[in-house]
Parts: C-alpha cells; sequence; structure tokens
C-alpha cells in the first residue's frame, strides 16, 4: 500500500501547488472518508474540463501542471486528485479506459474521427478497508451543457459515468478497462492512443484548444 502514498512523477503529491491546493480543499474534518469527498468536489470543479488541451508532452501529465493551468482532462485530473489525497494520507491509484461517448460534440467527433475516449482516467480511492472508484472529469458548467447530472462522490460507492442523460438518451459507455497504476504509465498511455488516434500523433497534428471554451461558456 505504501506505493500508492508516495509522490511519483505524474501524482506529484509533494509538489508545492498541489499541497497548498489539498490544504484548501481537504476541509475541516479529520476523517478520510469526509476529507476525499471534499477534495473530489474542488478536482472536479476548480479544475475545467477541456480536450483539446491534451499534449504529446507528457509534463502536461501531472498533477501541479494541470493546477498552473487551471485546466485539463479527465486524465491529469484524476492524477491531480490522487495526488491531493495522497498528500492527505489516503492511498490513491490512476484507473485508466476506454469509454464510448454517445454525445460527443460533432466537433470534439471531428478531431478524434471516433467516438471512443481512449485512456479515460479515473481515480481510486482506498477508503474504509475497500478501492473506491472517483471520476473527477466533467465540472458543472459541462454537465449543464450535455444535460447530464454532475457525478457526485460519497466516499463510499463507486463514482462512473452515467449510461443516459436525463432526457434517457445514451451518454457513456464502458468499453475496456487497462488496469489500475501507482502512477500513469506513459508508455502504454501514448502507445494506445496512438493505435486508436493515429492522424493525432502525425507530425504537424495539433488540438485545438480553446473550442470547448466557447462551448461550455454558453451554459454559464
Amino acid at each position: 500500500m505504501q506505493r500508492y502514498l508516495e509522490p511519483g512523477r505524474f501524482v506529484d503529491s509533494d509538489h508545492p501547488l498541489v499541497v497548498e491546493f489539498a490544504e484548501k480543499h481537504r476541509g475541516a474534518s479529520r476523517d478520510p472518508i469526509e476529507q476525499a469527498v471534499s477534495l473530489y468536489h474542488a478536482v472536479r470543479d476548480e479544475i475545467r474540463y477541456n480536450p483539446y488541451v491534451f499534449s504529446r508532452d507528457p509534463q502536461t501529465l501531472k498533477a501541479s501542471h494541470a493546477l498552473a493551468a487551471g485546466e485539463s482532462y479527465c486524465v491529469p485530473k484524476a492524477i491531480l486528485l490522487a495526488a491531493c489525497a495522497r498528500h492527505c494520507g489516503i492511498p490513491a491509484r490512476i484507473g485508466l479506459a476506454d469509454v464510448r461517448n454517445h454525445l460527443a460534440t460533432p466537433r470534439l467527433l471531428e478531431l478524434l474521427r471516433s467516438e471512443v475516449f481512449a485512456m479515460h482516467g479515473y481515480t481510486e480511492l482506498y477508503l474504509d478497508e475497500r478501492w473506491v472508484k472517483a471520476t473527477p472529469a466533467f465540472n458543472l458548467a459541462l454537465c449543464r451543457l450535455f444535460n447530464v447530472a454532475p457525478l457526485a462522490f460519497d466516499g463510499r460507492s463507486d463514482s462512473v459515468f452515467h449510461p443516459f442523460n436525463r432526457e434517457g438518451e445514451r451518454y457513456m459507455e464502458y468499453l475496456a478497462d487497462h488496469g489500475q497504476f501507482a502512477d500513469l504509465p506513459e508508455q502504454l498511455f501514448f502507445d494506445h492512443l496512438a493505435g486508436v488516434y493515429p492522424h493525432l500523433f502525425r507530425e504537424g497534428a495539433t488540438l485545438l484548444a480553446g473550442d470547448l471554451h466557447a462551448e461550455a461558456g454558453s451554459a454559464s
């Protein structure tokens, strides 16, 4: 269990930015479950979800980078939650899965050329002697935009994507789970993404940063 409490290359729980954020949002309670819930909501809503900031630069996957940028996508946000939890003495690890987003925007579908969101990141926290899943990806404004309930987390039950939105439409479908890791497995992560989205890994390929800002802004 010790490896799930120590700082890692990406889960840089000893970085000053992470320490400051964790101390600010862990809450007054000393109960690990209450602290985990408080940290979850802080990561979910304080860091804007933006898939267009994806980069092939490994440095952008660090928890501290997500905090410095103020926005990121599911993997660095999951890493940030794990880092904050470790600072607070809660064992945490990273999970990776492939999901199909049935409500992805046309722009994102055009960019990815697929409904599959490969290597979706989530966090597992060891609470009350069991691992519990937490998914701090989508902030409140984005959930309103897509008419889905924001994912809650109580520290006792798994918090994973909803299969349907509020209108009963298909939303998220889990396709494959790649396992759980003490730190992000960089080679596995990028190799799988390159296999699913080869066009994004060709020389000169870029993501359109900022597109989601305009979309999410319309829900504010």
